[in-house]
């Protein structure tokens, strides 16, 4: 049995990895996972960026494991 497990992209990053680890995991567009994030960090008058930034924080890149 295979578990996934959500990690920060080695290859498909921009900033820390963080859309490019959620990308992969649910096997979506990295540029489409980007502009979610852009447009709910709007909408969410940019509380999400402290999500991000936890994210960048505590998610291991694969690579590191």
């Amino acid at each position: 049995m295979s578990t996934k497990k959500l990690f920060k992209s080695d290859t498909n990053k921009m900033l820390s990895g963080v859309c490019g680890g959620l990308a992969e995991y649910f096997g979506w567009d990295a540029s489409l996972v980007r502009l979610g994030v852009v447009v709910l960090t709007l909408v969410t008058s940019f509380a999400l960026v402290l999500v991000y930034i936890a994210a960048a924080i505590i998610l291991p890149y694969k690579s590191q494991l």
